[in-house]
Protein backbone atom coordinates (compact mmCIF):
# COMPACT_ATOMS: atom_id res chain seq x y z
CA UNK A 1 0.00 0.00 0.00
CA UNK A 2 1.80 3.57 -1.36
CA UNK A 3 2.09 5.73 1.42
CA UNK A 4 2.71 8.88 -1.62
CA UNK A 5 -0.42 11.14 -2.00
CA UNK A 6 -2.33 10.51 -4.98
CA UNK A 7 -1.82 13.08 -7.99
CA UNK A 8 -2.79 13.67 -11.57
CA UNK A 9 -0.79 12.00 -14.35
CA UNK A 10 1.79 14.40 -15.73
CA UNK A 11 1.11 13.29 -18.98
CA UNK A 12 -0.29 16.84 -20.39
CA UNK A 13 -4.39 16.72 -20.52
CA UNK A 14 -4.74 13.33 -18.55
CA UNK A 15 -6.32 14.02 -15.43
CA UNK A 16 -6.31 10.03 -14.35
CA UNK A 17 -5.11 10.00 -10.98
CA UNK A 18 -1.88 7.54 -9.60
CA UNK A 19 0.27 7.52 -6.81
CA UNK A 20 3.25 7.67 -9.89
CA UNK A 21 4.74 10.56 -12.00
CA UNK A 22 2.42 8.75 -14.89
CA UNK A 23 -0.41 6.56 -15.54
CA UNK A 24 -0.09 2.79 -16.36
CA UNK A 25 -0.89 4.10 -20.25
CA UNK A 26 1.22 6.91 -20.37
CA UNK A 27 4.56 5.20 -18.01
CA UNK A 28 4.47 2.91 -20.95
CA UNK A 29 4.30 5.74 -23.84
CA UNK A 30 6.86 7.85 -21.73
CA UNK A 31 9.47 5.26 -21.57
CA UNK A 32 9.24 4.30 -24.69
CA UNK A 33 9.92 8.26 -25.64
CA UNK A 34 13.02 8.28 -23.36
CA UNK A 35 14.42 5.09 -25.07
CA UNK A 36 14.95 6.93 -28.13
CA UNK A 37 17.44 8.99 -26.88
CA UNK A 38 18.99 6.33 -24.58
CA UNK A 39 21.21 4.20 -26.79
CA UNK A 40 21.69 0.69 -26.97
CA UNK A 41 23.29 -1.08 -24.10
CA UNK A 42 26.02 -1.17 -26.30
CA UNK A 43 26.24 2.33 -27.54
CA UNK A 44 26.63 2.74 -23.11
CA UNK A 45 29.59 0.65 -22.87
CA UNK A 46 27.94 -3.03 -22.05
CA UNK A 47 30.18 -5.00 -24.54
CA UNK A 48 31.15 -8.63 -24.26
CA UNK A 49 33.88 -7.06 -22.43
CA UNK A 50 31.90 -5.75 -19.82
CA UNK A 51 29.95 -8.79 -19.68
CA UNK A 52 33.19 -11.01 -18.97
CA UNK A 53 35.04 -8.32 -16.45
CA UNK A 54 31.46 -8.28 -14.92
CA UNK A 55 30.95 -12.09 -14.77
CA UNK A 56 34.84 -12.17 -13.00
CA UNK A 57 34.26 -9.87 -10.28
CA UNK A 58 30.89 -11.29 -9.32
CA UNK A 59 32.90 -14.42 -8.89
CA UNK A 60 35.41 -12.72 -6.49
CA UNK A 61 32.63 -11.32 -5.06
CA UNK A 62 29.10 -13.13 -5.22
CA UNK A 63 27.08 -11.51 -2.34
CA UNK A 64 25.23 -8.36 -2.63
CA UNK A 65 26.91 -5.70 0.06
CA UNK A 66 23.58 -3.92 0.73
CA UNK A 67 21.60 -7.52 1.84
CA UNK A 68 24.82 -7.76 3.84
CA UNK A 69 24.41 -4.59 5.60
CA UNK A 70 21.12 -5.41 6.71
CA UNK A 71 21.97 -9.08 7.92
CA UNK A 72 21.20 -10.91 5.07
CA UNK A 73 22.78 -13.77 2.60
CA UNK A 74 21.66 -12.92 -0.93
CA UNK A 75 23.63 -13.80 -3.94
CA UNK A 76 24.35 -10.63 -5.78
CA UNK A 77 23.27 -10.50 -9.70
CA UNK A 78 24.15 -7.11 -10.67
CA UNK A 79 27.46 -5.39 -10.83
CA UNK A 80 26.69 -1.96 -10.08
CA UNK A 81 28.51 1.17 -10.62
CA UNK A 82 28.89 3.07 -7.18
CA UNK A 83 28.64 6.76 -8.91
CA UNK A 84 26.83 6.61 -12.24
CA UNK A 85 29.47 6.82 -15.01
CA UNK A 86 27.12 8.53 -17.34
CA UNK A 87 29.84 7.80 -20.63
CA UNK A 88 33.01 8.63 -18.59
CA UNK A 89 34.81 5.51 -19.59
CA UNK A 90 37.68 5.48 -16.95
CA UNK A 91 34.73 5.93 -14.44
CA UNK A 92 33.19 2.73 -16.40
CA UNK A 93 36.35 0.43 -15.79
CA UNK A 94 37.22 1.67 -12.61
CA UNK A 95 37.23 -1.65 -10.36
CA UNK A 96 36.75 0.56 -7.06
CA UNK A 97 33.66 2.03 -8.30
CA UNK A 98 32.10 -1.52 -8.84
CA UNK A 99 29.57 -3.20 -6.16
CA UNK A 100 27.95 -6.45 -5.92
CA UNK A 101 24.23 -5.76 -5.52
CA UNK A 102 21.10 -8.39 -5.89
CA UNK A 103 18.62 -7.39 -8.43
CA UNK A 104 16.64 -5.92 -5.64
CA UNK A 105 19.14 -3.35 -4.58
CA UNK A 106 19.71 -2.49 -7.91
CA UNK A 107 16.32 -1.64 -9.22
CA UNK A 108 16.09 0.18 -5.65
CA UNK A 109 19.31 2.20 -6.31
CA UNK A 110 18.52 3.07 -9.34
CA UNK A 111 15.20 4.27 -9.02
CA UNK A 112 16.45 6.92 -6.65
CA UNK A 113 19.67 7.89 -8.77
CA UNK A 114 17.17 7.86 -12.37
CA UNK A 115 14.22 7.95 -11.23
CA UNK A 116 13.37 5.05 -13.15
CA UNK A 117 15.03 1.98 -14.14
CA UNK A 118 18.11 3.73 -16.42
CA UNK A 119 16.49 7.07 -16.90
Amino acid sequence: MSMKPKRPCSHAGCRVITDSKYCPEHEQQHRKEKDKYRGSAHERGYTKQWSRSSKRFLTQNPLCIRCKDEGLIRAADVTDHIKPHKGDQVLFWNVDNWQPLCKRHHDIKTVKEDGGFGR
